[in-house]
């Protein structure tokens, strides 16, 4: 009979119960706009971290490609 009591102690333990909890306007407001900056911030870490090296490595191929095609227009014509 103990092992139920020690059970429903434990199931009343773990019940909620009614917080009276109240976040303000301004303090829900703030915590939405953390939310976001911290969101942007890791958006703008991903971009910086994989589309810039991109870029580069882009501007670098177009730069050889068009190095190649000057000097097959001077060899050729």
């Amino acid at each position: 009979m103990s092992v139920l009591r020690a059970i429903a102690f434990c199931l009343a333990w773990l019940a909620p119960a009614t917080a009276h909890a109240y976040i303000g306007p301004g303090a829900g407001i703030s915590a939405i706009g953390s939310l976001l900056a911290l969101i942007a911030a890791v958006l703008l870490a991903i971009v910086g971290f994989v589309w810039f090296p991109m870029k580069r490595l882009m501007k670098g191929r177009r730069k050889a490609q068009s190095e190649a095609m000057n000097e097959g227009a001077a060899d050729g014509s």
